[in-house]
Protein backbone atom coordinates (compact mmCIF):
# COMPACT_ATOMS: atom_id res chain seq x y z
CA UNK A 1 0.00 0.00 0.00
CA UNK A 2 1.32 3.40 -1.01
CA UNK A 3 1.72 5.76 1.45
CA UNK A 4 0.34 9.29 0.26
CA UNK A 5 3.20 12.47 1.10
CA UNK A 6 3.31 15.64 0.05
CA UNK A 7 4.46 16.75 -3.44
CA UNK A 8 5.56 20.28 -4.45
CA UNK A 9 3.08 22.30 -6.88
CA UNK A 10 4.24 22.02 -10.34
CA UNK A 11 5.24 24.33 -12.12
CA UNK A 12 6.55 25.94 -15.18
CA UNK A 13 5.53 27.73 -18.35
CA UNK A 14 3.23 28.12 -21.33
CA UNK A 15 2.26 30.69 -23.47
CA UNK A 16 3.96 33.17 -21.36
CA UNK A 17 1.62 31.85 -18.46
CA UNK A 18 2.68 29.88 -14.88
CA UNK A 19 0.77 26.93 -14.90
CA UNK A 20 0.23 26.24 -11.05
CA UNK A 21 -0.31 22.43 -10.09
CA UNK A 22 -0.68 21.60 -7.25
CA UNK A 23 -0.75 17.73 -5.85
CA UNK A 24 0.23 16.19 -9.02
CA UNK A 25 0.72 12.82 -8.17
CA UNK A 26 4.45 11.70 -8.58
CA UNK A 27 3.57 8.62 -10.18
CA UNK A 28 1.60 10.71 -13.51
CA UNK A 29 3.29 11.51 -16.85
CA UNK A 30 3.26 14.54 -18.58
CA UNK A 31 1.19 13.53 -21.17
CA UNK A 32 -1.51 12.86 -18.66
CA UNK A 33 -1.15 16.08 -17.08
CA UNK A 34 -1.63 17.89 -20.26
CA UNK A 35 -4.20 16.15 -21.32
CA UNK A 36 -6.27 15.98 -18.19
CA UNK A 37 -5.36 18.70 -16.39
CA UNK A 38 -5.01 21.33 -19.13
CA UNK A 39 -7.17 19.31 -21.76
CA UNK A 40 -4.43 19.74 -24.36
CA UNK A 41 -5.78 16.61 -26.30
CA UNK A 42 -3.98 17.54 -29.40
CA UNK A 43 -1.02 15.48 -27.59
CA UNK A 44 -1.87 12.03 -28.27
CA UNK A 45 -1.21 8.89 -26.41
CA UNK A 46 0.36 6.40 -29.02
CA UNK A 47 2.16 3.60 -27.53
CA UNK A 48 2.69 4.94 -23.78
CA UNK A 49 6.60 3.82 -24.62
CA UNK A 50 8.13 6.52 -26.14
CA UNK A 51 8.44 4.40 -29.61
CA UNK A 52 5.89 6.38 -31.99
CA UNK A 53 5.89 9.97 -31.21
CA UNK A 54 2.58 10.79 -31.18
CA UNK A 55 3.06 12.24 -28.12
CA UNK A 56 6.10 14.31 -28.82
CA UNK A 57 6.15 17.82 -27.17
CA UNK A 58 8.69 20.68 -26.41
CA UNK A 59 10.56 21.43 -23.52
CA UNK A 60 13.21 24.77 -23.12
CA UNK A 61 15.60 25.54 -20.30
CA UNK A 62 18.73 28.26 -20.42
CA UNK A 63 22.18 26.46 -21.25
CA UNK A 64 24.74 29.10 -21.47
CA UNK A 65 22.87 31.66 -22.08
CA UNK A 66 20.82 30.94 -24.52
CA UNK A 67 17.76 28.65 -24.56
CA UNK A 68 18.24 25.28 -25.78
CA UNK A 69 14.92 23.20 -27.11
CA UNK A 70 14.12 19.34 -26.94
CA UNK A 71 11.39 17.27 -28.14
CA UNK A 72 10.76 14.72 -25.79
CA UNK A 73 7.92 11.97 -25.27
CA UNK A 74 5.08 13.09 -22.94
CA UNK A 75 3.97 9.60 -22.30
CA UNK A 76 6.86 8.87 -20.13
CA UNK A 77 7.99 11.96 -18.92
CA UNK A 78 7.37 12.12 -15.25
CA UNK A 79 5.28 15.40 -15.07
CA UNK A 80 7.22 16.57 -11.86
CA UNK A 81 10.23 16.60 -14.16
CA UNK A 82 9.78 19.30 -16.20
CA UNK A 83 9.08 21.49 -13.26
CA UNK A 84 10.75 25.35 -14.14
CA UNK A 85 10.79 24.82 -18.07
CA UNK A 86 9.11 26.37 -20.27
CA UNK A 87 6.30 23.62 -22.07
CA UNK A 88 4.81 23.70 -25.60
CA UNK A 89 1.84 21.71 -27.43
CA UNK A 90 0.78 21.12 -31.05
CA UNK A 91 -2.23 24.41 -29.67
CA UNK A 92 0.58 26.54 -28.38
CA UNK A 93 2.92 27.52 -31.64
CA UNK A 94 -0.08 29.31 -34.02
CA UNK A 95 0.25 32.99 -33.14
CA UNK A 96 -3.18 33.29 -33.76
CA UNK A 97 -6.02 35.35 -31.92
CA UNK A 98 -7.75 31.87 -31.25
CA UNK A 99 -4.48 31.00 -29.30
CA UNK A 100 -4.29 34.29 -27.97
CA UNK A 101 -8.05 34.22 -26.13
CA UNK A 102 -7.27 30.25 -25.07
CA UNK A 103 -3.79 31.21 -23.24
CA UNK A 104 -6.30 31.44 -20.09
CA UNK A 105 -4.17 29.84 -16.67
CA UNK A 106 -5.83 26.58 -15.72
CA UNK A 107 -7.68 27.00 -12.87
CA UNK A 108 -5.20 27.77 -9.85
CA UNK A 109 -3.16 29.17 -11.81
CA UNK A 110 -0.62 32.25 -10.79
CA UNK A 111 -0.83 35.75 -13.08
CA UNK A 112 1.23 35.86 -15.70
CA UNK A 113 5.01 36.60 -15.94
CA UNK A 114 4.66 38.11 -19.53
CA UNK A 115 1.98 39.94 -21.26
CA UNK A 116 -1.46 38.58 -21.60
CA UNK A 117 -1.94 36.10 -24.18
CA UNK A 118 1.49 34.58 -23.73
CA UNK A 119 3.45 37.62 -25.54
CA UNK A 120 6.51 34.81 -26.23
CA UNK A 121 5.39 34.55 -30.18
CA UNK A 122 6.80 37.34 -32.53
CA UNK A 123 5.27 39.26 -34.37
CA UNK A 124 2.20 40.58 -32.38
CA UNK A 125 -0.50 38.59 -32.40
CA UNK A 126 -2.85 41.10 -34.32
CA UNK A 127 -0.06 41.16 -37.50
CA UNK A 128 0.22 37.50 -36.84
CA UNK A 129 -3.81 36.68 -37.11
CA UNK A 130 -3.34 38.70 -40.70
CA UNK A 131 -0.41 37.53 -41.69
CA UNK A 132 0.61 34.09 -40.27
CA UNK A 133 -2.13 32.21 -39.39
CA UNK A 134 -0.33 29.00 -38.65
CA UNK A 135 2.80 28.70 -37.70
CA UNK A 136 5.34 27.93 -40.69
CA UNK A 137 6.34 24.16 -39.16
CA UNK A 138 1.95 23.85 -39.60
CA UNK A 139 2.06 25.68 -43.13
CA UNK A 140 4.80 24.05 -44.54
CA UNK A 141 2.92 20.57 -43.69
CA UNK A 142 -0.15 21.71 -45.28
CA UNK A 143 1.70 23.28 -48.69
CA UNK A 144 3.54 19.62 -48.66
CA UNK A 145 0.36 17.88 -48.10
CA UNK A 146 2.43 15.96 -45.55
CA UNK A 147 -0.67 14.63 -43.33
CA UNK A 148 -3.91 11.97 -43.79
CA UNK A 149 -5.13 10.68 -40.86
CA UNK A 150 -3.63 13.47 -38.65
CA UNK A 151 -2.99 11.08 -35.22
CA UNK A 152 0.45 11.12 -36.08
CA UNK A 153 1.00 14.62 -37.47
CA UNK A 154 0.66 16.56 -33.69
CA UNK A 155 4.23 14.65 -32.80
CA UNK A 156 5.61 15.32 -36.33
CA UNK A 157 4.46 19.31 -35.93
CA UNK A 158 6.34 18.96 -32.60
CA UNK A 159 9.30 17.67 -33.45
CA UNK A 160 9.86 19.70 -36.64
CA UNK A 161 8.94 22.78 -34.07
CA UNK A 162 11.96 21.88 -32.09
CA UNK A 163 14.21 21.98 -35.21
CA UNK A 164 12.62 25.21 -36.50
CA UNK A 165 13.38 26.97 -33.03
CA UNK A 166 17.16 25.11 -32.94
CA UNK A 167 17.87 25.96 -36.15
CA UNK A 168 16.12 29.20 -37.62
CA UNK A 169 16.94 31.09 -34.27
CA UNK A 170 20.25 30.52 -35.02
CA UNK A 171 20.37 31.54 -38.82
CA UNK A 172 21.12 27.83 -39.73
CA UNK A 173 20.14 25.95 -42.77
CA UNK A 174 18.41 22.51 -42.20
CA UNK A 175 19.85 19.78 -44.35
CA UNK A 176 17.44 16.62 -45.06
CA UNK A 177 20.01 14.51 -43.05
CA UNK A 178 18.83 16.78 -40.13
CA UNK A 179 15.64 17.05 -40.77
CA UNK A 180 15.60 12.62 -40.56
CA UNK A 181 17.46 12.88 -37.70
CA UNK A 182 14.70 15.46 -36.15
CA UNK A 183 11.98 12.49 -37.23
CA UNK A 184 13.78 10.03 -36.38
CA UNK A 185 11.30 9.23 -32.80
CA UNK A 186 8.03 9.74 -34.41
CA UNK A 187 6.31 6.97 -36.84
CA UNK A 188 4.02 7.48 -39.93
CA UNK A 189 1.58 4.83 -41.21
CA UNK A 190 -0.04 6.78 -43.89
CA UNK A 191 1.60 9.52 -45.77
CA UNK A 192 5.22 7.88 -45.88
CA UNK A 193 7.99 10.37 -45.24
CA UNK A 194 9.24 12.15 -48.34
CA UNK A 195 6.45 14.67 -47.75
CA UNK A 196 7.34 15.46 -44.00
CA UNK A 197 10.49 15.85 -45.03
CA UNK A 198 9.89 18.26 -47.75
CA UNK A 199 7.95 20.06 -45.39
CA UNK A 200 10.89 20.26 -42.82
CA UNK A 201 12.91 21.55 -45.34
CA UNK A 202 10.30 23.97 -46.30
CA UNK A 203 9.20 25.56 -43.35
CA UNK A 204 12.34 28.10 -43.12
CA UNK A 205 11.30 30.10 -46.29
CA UNK A 206 8.15 31.03 -44.82
CA UNK A 207 8.01 34.20 -43.09
CA UNK A 208 9.79 33.68 -39.45
CA UNK A 209 7.82 33.40 -36.60
CA UNK A 210 10.56 32.91 -33.61
CA UNK A 211 10.34 32.56 -29.25
CA UNK A 212 10.72 35.87 -28.20
CA UNK A 213 14.09 34.47 -26.23
CA UNK A 214 15.38 37.45 -24.46
CA UNK A 215 11.99 37.77 -22.77
CA UNK A 216 11.36 34.26 -21.92
CA UNK A 217 15.06 33.50 -20.22
CA UNK A 218 13.72 36.77 -18.23
CA UNK A 219 10.23 34.61 -17.13
CA UNK A 220 12.17 31.66 -15.93
CA UNK A 221 14.56 33.48 -13.86
CA UNK A 222 11.60 35.03 -12.34
CA UNK A 223 9.95 31.53 -12.53
CA UNK A 224 12.84 29.84 -10.62
CA UNK A 225 12.91 32.26 -7.66
CA UNK A 226 8.91 32.04 -7.13
CA UNK A 227 8.78 30.95 -3.44
CA UNK A 228 7.46 27.78 -3.10
CA UNK A 229 7.06 27.28 0.49
CA UNK A 230 9.05 23.55 0.01
CA UNK A 231 9.04 20.89 2.81
CA UNK A 232 12.04 18.82 3.70
CA UNK A 233 10.02 15.54 3.57
CA UNK A 234 8.50 15.79 0.03
CA UNK A 235 7.76 12.61 -2.63
CA UNK A 236 9.19 13.88 -5.30
CA UNK A 237 12.65 15.40 -4.74
CA UNK A 238 14.99 17.23 -6.91
CA UNK A 239 18.16 18.10 -5.78
CA UNK A 240 19.98 21.13 -7.05
CA UNK A 241 23.66 20.36 -6.27
CA UNK A 242 25.39 16.64 -5.43
CA UNK A 243 25.51 17.46 -2.11
CA UNK A 244 21.63 17.64 -1.82
CA UNK A 245 21.59 14.56 -3.89
CA UNK A 246 24.11 12.55 -1.88
CA UNK A 247 22.04 13.64 1.35
CA UNK A 248 18.98 13.00 0.08
CA UNK A 249 20.13 9.64 -1.25
CA UNK A 250 21.90 8.78 2.21
CA UNK A 251 18.71 10.00 3.82
CA UNK A 252 15.85 7.71 1.12
CA UNK A 253 18.12 5.09 -0.25
CA UNK A 254 14.82 3.11 -1.06
CA UNK A 255 13.71 6.08 -3.38
CA UNK A 256 13.13 5.32 -7.30
CA UNK A 257 16.03 7.15 -8.62
CA UNK A 258 15.24 8.40 -12.02
CA UNK A 259 17.04 10.95 -15.14
CA UNK A 260 15.17 11.05 -18.24
CA UNK A 261 12.59 8.43 -17.48
CA UNK A 262 12.86 6.47 -20.32
CA UNK A 263 12.93 3.19 -18.51
CA UNK A 264 11.24 3.77 -15.23
CA UNK A 265 8.66 5.69 -17.37
CA UNK A 266 7.41 2.21 -18.56
CA UNK A 267 7.57 0.83 -15.46
CA UNK A 268 4.51 3.33 -14.97
CA UNK A 269 2.68 2.90 -18.16
CA UNK A 270 3.74 -0.85 -18.86
CA UNK A 271 4.06 -2.29 -15.71
CA UNK A 272 1.81 -0.56 -13.46
CA UNK A 273 4.18 0.76 -10.77
CA UNK A 274 3.67 2.97 -8.45
CA UNK A 275 6.79 5.01 -6.41
CA UNK A 276 6.37 6.17 -2.92
CA UNK A 277 9.48 8.49 -3.34
CA UNK A 278 11.09 9.56 -6.22
CA UNK A 279 14.88 11.41 -6.77
CA UNK A 280 15.69 13.02 -9.71
CA UNK A 281 18.78 13.71 -10.98
CA UNK A 282 18.35 15.76 -13.54
CA UNK A 283 18.83 18.80 -11.40
CA UNK A 284 22.29 18.82 -10.25
CA UNK A 285 24.12 21.50 -11.60
CA UNK A 286 27.39 19.03 -10.95
CA UNK A 287 26.39 15.78 -13.09
CA UNK A 288 24.68 17.60 -15.73
CA UNK A 289 28.45 18.68 -17.07
CA UNK A 290 31.01 17.39 -19.87
CA UNK A 291 34.30 18.22 -18.56
CA UNK A 292 37.23 17.79 -20.91
CA UNK A 293 40.42 16.82 -19.71
CA UNK A 294 43.95 15.85 -21.59
CA UNK A 295 43.77 12.49 -21.54
CA UNK A 296 39.42 11.63 -20.44
CA UNK A 297 36.13 13.19 -20.93
CA UNK A 298 33.91 12.90 -18.01
CA UNK A 299 30.48 12.65 -18.71
CA UNK A 300 27.99 14.04 -15.67
CA UNK A 301 25.50 11.26 -14.82
CA UNK A 302 22.77 13.77 -15.79
CA UNK A 303 23.99 14.55 -19.17
CA UNK A 304 21.52 13.98 -21.25
CA UNK A 305 22.32 11.26 -24.27
CA UNK A 306 22.24 13.62 -27.17
CA UNK A 307 25.06 15.80 -25.15
CA UNK A 308 26.91 12.82 -24.08
CA UNK A 309 26.79 11.27 -28.09
CA UNK A 310 27.85 15.10 -28.87
CA UNK A 311 30.95 14.72 -26.87
CA UNK A 312 32.12 11.26 -27.82
CA UNK A 313 31.71 11.69 -31.29
CA UNK A 314 33.73 14.83 -31.46
CA UNK A 315 36.16 12.51 -30.04
CA UNK A 316 36.12 9.79 -32.38
CA UNK A 317 33.74 10.57 -35.38
CA UNK A 318 33.70 7.01 -36.94
CA UNK A 319 30.65 6.68 -33.91
CA UNK A 320 28.05 9.28 -35.72
CA UNK A 321 26.02 6.95 -37.26
CA UNK A 322 26.00 4.20 -34.01
CA UNK A 323 25.47 7.37 -31.83
CA UNK A 324 22.38 8.24 -33.96
CA UNK A 325 21.05 4.82 -33.99
CA UNK A 326 20.29 4.86 -30.10
CA UNK A 327 16.59 5.31 -30.42
CA UNK A 328 14.72 8.69 -31.32
CA UNK A 329 15.84 11.64 -31.17
CA UNK A 330 12.88 12.56 -28.53
CA UNK A 331 14.30 9.83 -26.26
CA UNK A 332 17.96 10.93 -26.52
CA UNK A 333 16.93 14.53 -25.20
CA UNK A 334 15.87 12.72 -22.18
CA UNK A 335 17.45 9.97 -21.68
CA UNK A 336 20.42 10.35 -19.69
CA UNK A 337 24.24 8.38 -20.02
CA UNK A 338 24.34 7.46 -16.65
CA UNK A 339 20.85 6.58 -16.43
CA UNK A 340 21.54 4.10 -19.55
CA UNK A 341 24.79 2.55 -17.83
CA UNK A 342 23.14 2.26 -14.12
CA UNK A 343 20.30 0.26 -15.70
CA UNK A 344 22.79 -2.18 -17.17
CA UNK A 345 20.50 -4.01 -19.60
CA UNK A 346 21.92 -6.79 -21.29
CA UNK A 347 20.92 -4.91 -24.46
CA UNK A 348 21.82 -0.84 -22.99
CA UNK A 349 23.47 -0.11 -26.58
CA UNK A 350 26.01 2.44 -24.63
CA UNK A 351 27.56 -0.10 -22.69
CA UNK A 352 29.29 -2.32 -25.44
CA UNK A 353 30.99 1.01 -26.06
CA UNK A 354 32.02 2.26 -22.81
CA UNK A 355 33.73 -0.73 -22.26
CA UNK A 356 35.77 -1.00 -25.61
CA UNK A 357 36.39 2.90 -25.26
CA UNK A 358 38.10 1.33 -21.60
CA UNK A 359 35.85 3.70 -19.74
CA UNK A 360 35.19 3.91 -15.80
CA UNK A 361 32.66 5.21 -13.96
CA UNK A 362 32.40 6.74 -10.46
CA UNK A 363 30.56 5.86 -7.52
CA UNK A 364 29.90 8.18 -4.87
CA UNK A 365 27.86 8.75 -1.25
CA UNK A 366 27.37 10.81 1.69
CA UNK A 367 29.83 9.72 4.64
CA UNK A 368 29.06 11.38 7.07
CA UNK A 369 30.57 14.79 6.65
CA UNK A 370 32.38 13.93 3.70
CA UNK A 371 32.51 12.56 0.19
CA UNK A 372 33.28 9.46 -0.25
CA UNK A 373 33.92 8.02 -4.03
CA UNK A 374 35.14 5.03 -5.68
CA UNK A 375 36.20 4.33 -9.50
CA UNK A 376 35.90 1.06 -11.71
CA UNK A 377 35.98 -0.16 -14.69
CA UNK A 378 32.55 0.02 -16.96
CA UNK A 379 32.21 -3.74 -16.99
CA UNK A 380 33.21 -4.53 -13.19
CA UNK A 381 30.00 -2.85 -12.20
CA UNK A 382 27.27 -5.60 -12.92
CA UNK A 383 27.31 -8.41 -10.88
CA UNK A 384 23.88 -10.17 -12.93
CA UNK A 385 21.11 -9.75 -14.67
CA UNK A 386 20.16 -5.62 -13.57
CA UNK A 387 22.27 -5.94 -10.88
CA UNK A 388 25.06 -3.95 -10.05
CA UNK A 389 27.81 -3.30 -6.87
CA UNK A 390 26.07 -0.16 -5.99
CA UNK A 391 25.37 0.00 -2.15
CA UNK A 392 21.96 1.32 -1.30
CA UNK A 393 23.23 4.83 -0.83
CA UNK A 394 25.55 5.31 -3.42
CA UNK A 395 24.68 7.31 -6.77
CA UNK A 396 26.73 6.73 -10.22
CA UNK A 397 28.09 10.38 -10.61
CA UNK A 398 30.42 10.27 -13.60
CA UNK A 399 31.61 7.87 -16.61
CA UNK A 400 34.90 8.74 -17.59
CA UNK A 401 36.04 8.12 -21.05
CA UNK A 402 39.49 7.54 -22.61
CA UNK A 403 40.24 9.95 -25.46
CA UNK A 404 40.91 8.82 -28.62
CA UNK A 405 45.10 7.91 -29.77
CA UNK A 406 46.34 8.35 -33.24
CA UNK A 407 46.53 4.86 -33.77
CA UNK A 408 43.40 3.64 -32.43
CA UNK A 409 41.09 2.26 -34.81
CA UNK A 410 37.49 2.08 -33.23
CA UNK A 411 34.20 1.08 -34.31
CA UNK A 412 30.54 0.03 -32.96
CA UNK A 413 27.82 -1.92 -34.98
CA UNK A 414 24.01 -2.12 -33.67
CA UNK A 415 21.85 -5.16 -35.53
CA UNK A 416 17.98 -4.04 -34.57
CA UNK A 417 15.11 -4.58 -36.96
CA UNK A 418 14.50 -0.34 -37.30
CA UNK A 419 17.39 1.54 -38.14
CA UNK A 420 16.57 3.47 -35.21
CA UNK A 421 14.19 3.53 -32.11
CA UNK A 422 14.84 0.30 -31.59
CA UNK A 423 16.77 -2.05 -29.13
CA UNK A 424 19.40 -4.04 -30.26
CA UNK A 425 19.41 -7.64 -31.11
CA UNK A 426 23.16 -7.92 -31.03
CA UNK A 427 25.64 -4.42 -30.56
CA UNK A 428 29.35 -4.88 -30.97
CA UNK A 429 32.23 -2.36 -30.06
CA UNK A 430 35.71 -3.07 -30.88
CA UNK A 431 39.26 -0.87 -29.96
CA UNK A 432 42.52 -1.83 -31.18
CA UNK A 433 45.49 -0.47 -31.94
CA UNK A 434 47.74 -1.72 -34.88
CA UNK A 435 51.50 -1.08 -34.84
CA UNK A 436 53.83 -2.46 -37.80
CA UNK A 437 51.02 -4.96 -38.90
CA UNK A 438 50.64 -6.47 -35.74
CA UNK A 439 47.76 -5.78 -32.86
CA UNK A 440 49.06 -4.48 -29.82
CA UNK A 441 45.92 -3.61 -27.79
CA UNK A 442 42.56 -4.94 -28.52
CA UNK A 443 39.23 -3.62 -26.72
CA UNK A 444 35.72 -4.91 -27.36
CA UNK A 445 32.43 -4.71 -25.86
CA UNK A 446 29.28 -7.25 -26.27
CA UNK A 447 26.05 -6.63 -25.77
CA UNK A 448 22.57 -8.94 -26.43
CA UNK A 449 24.63 -11.91 -25.70
CA UNK A 450 24.86 -12.33 -21.99
CA UNK A 451 22.92 -11.54 -18.87
CA UNK A 452 25.36 -8.38 -18.74
CA UNK A 453 26.97 -5.99 -21.29
CA UNK A 454 30.47 -8.21 -21.59
CA UNK A 455 33.74 -7.70 -22.29
CA UNK A 456 34.93 -10.29 -24.71
CA UNK A 457 38.25 -11.21 -23.04
CA UNK A 458 39.02 -14.51 -24.79
CA UNK A 459 38.21 -12.76 -28.26
CA UNK A 460 40.60 -10.02 -26.87
CA UNK A 461 43.48 -12.26 -26.28
CA UNK A 462 43.23 -14.35 -29.75
CA UNK A 463 44.24 -11.00 -31.40
CA UNK A 464 46.57 -9.48 -29.41
CA UNK A 465 49.78 -9.33 -30.40
CA UNK A 466 49.14 -11.39 -33.75
CA UNK A 467 49.43 -10.15 -37.37
CA UNK A 468 46.38 -8.19 -38.27
CA UNK A 469 45.74 -10.33 -40.98
CA UNK A 470 42.38 -12.35 -42.96
CA UNK A 471 43.84 -15.59 -40.71
CA UNK A 472 43.56 -13.93 -37.47
CA UNK A 473 40.20 -12.28 -38.17
CA UNK A 474 39.14 -16.09 -38.82
CA UNK A 475 40.34 -17.26 -35.63
CA UNK A 476 38.83 -14.72 -33.51
CA UNK A 477 35.76 -14.94 -35.03
CA UNK A 478 35.66 -18.34 -33.71
CA UNK A 479 36.93 -17.15 -30.45
CA UNK A 480 34.38 -14.48 -30.45
CA UNK A 481 30.71 -17.23 -31.13
CA UNK A 482 32.00 -19.89 -28.86
CA UNK A 483 32.91 -16.82 -25.76
CA UNK A 484 29.08 -16.22 -25.10
CA UNK A 485 26.06 -18.10 -24.81
CA UNK A 486 22.99 -16.12 -25.85
CA UNK A 487 19.73 -16.72 -25.54
CA UNK A 488 16.83 -17.00 -28.25
CA UNK A 489 13.67 -14.09 -27.38
CA UNK A 490 11.30 -12.04 -29.49
CA UNK A 491 14.28 -9.96 -30.74
CA UNK A 492 16.02 -12.64 -32.38
CA UNK A 493 17.68 -16.60 -31.92
CA UNK A 494 21.02 -17.54 -30.08
CA UNK A 495 21.88 -18.88 -33.77
CA UNK A 496 21.22 -15.32 -34.90
CA UNK A 497 23.15 -13.71 -32.54
CA UNK A 498 25.98 -15.99 -32.72
CA UNK A 499 26.14 -15.81 -36.65
CA UNK A 500 26.03 -12.02 -36.47
CA UNK A 501 28.91 -11.68 -34.00
CA UNK A 502 31.10 -13.20 -36.36
CA UNK A 503 30.06 -11.25 -38.93
CA UNK A 504 30.29 -8.18 -37.23
CA UNK A 505 34.16 -8.86 -36.74
CA UNK A 506 34.27 -10.01 -39.94
CA UNK A 507 33.00 -6.33 -41.10
CA UNK A 508 35.56 -4.96 -38.77
CA UNK A 509 38.38 -6.49 -40.71
CA UNK A 510 37.02 -5.51 -44.06
CA UNK A 511 36.70 -1.40 -42.93
CA UNK A 512 40.14 -1.71 -42.09
CA UNK A 513 41.03 -2.65 -45.05
CA UNK A 514 39.00 0.16 -47.02
CA UNK A 515 36.30 -1.52 -48.16
CA UNK A 516 32.70 0.30 -48.16
CA UNK A 517 29.66 -0.63 -46.55
CA UNK A 518 26.93 -0.06 -48.87
CA UNK A 519 24.03 -0.43 -46.16
CA UNK A 520 19.65 0.48 -46.43
CA UNK A 521 21.15 4.25 -44.58
CA UNK A 522 23.09 5.04 -47.48
CA UNK A 523 20.71 4.09 -49.90
CA UNK A 524 18.04 5.69 -48.63
CA UNK A 525 19.84 8.86 -48.30
CA UNK A 526 20.88 8.98 -51.98
CA UNK A 527 17.12 8.00 -53.15
CA UNK A 528 14.84 8.63 -50.62
CA UNK A 529 16.43 11.76 -48.56
CA UNK A 530 17.43 13.09 -51.86
CA UNK A 531 13.71 13.86 -52.64
CA UNK A 532 13.05 11.12 -55.13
Amino acid sequence: MLITMKTKPLQFLRRGQVVTLPDVDVNRTLLEVLREDLHCTGTKEGCGEGDCGACTVVVAEPQDGQLKYSAINSCIRLAHSIDGMAVWTVEDIAPTLATACAALPPEGAQPALGRPGGGLIAPTLATAELAAPLHPVQQAMVDSHASQCGFCTPGFVMSLFGLYQNKTARSEPISREQAQAALSGNLCRCTGYRPILDAAQAMQGLPPVLVNETELLSQLERLAHIPRGLEPDLAYISPKTLPELLSARSRYPQAQLVAGCTDVGLWVTKLHQQFERVLDVTRVAELRRIEDYPHHIAIGAAATLTDAFAALVADRPALTEFAHRFAGLPVRNSATLGGNVANGSPIGDSMPLLIALGASVVLMRQNGSSIAHRELGLEDLYTGYRTNVMAADEVLAWIKVPKATAAEVCRAYKVSKRFEDDISAVCLAIGLRIDKGVVSAASIGAGGVAATPSRAHKTQAALLGQAWNQATVDHAIQVLRSEFTPISDMRASAAYRNEVLGNLLQRFWLETQGQVVTNVRSVSATHVGGGN
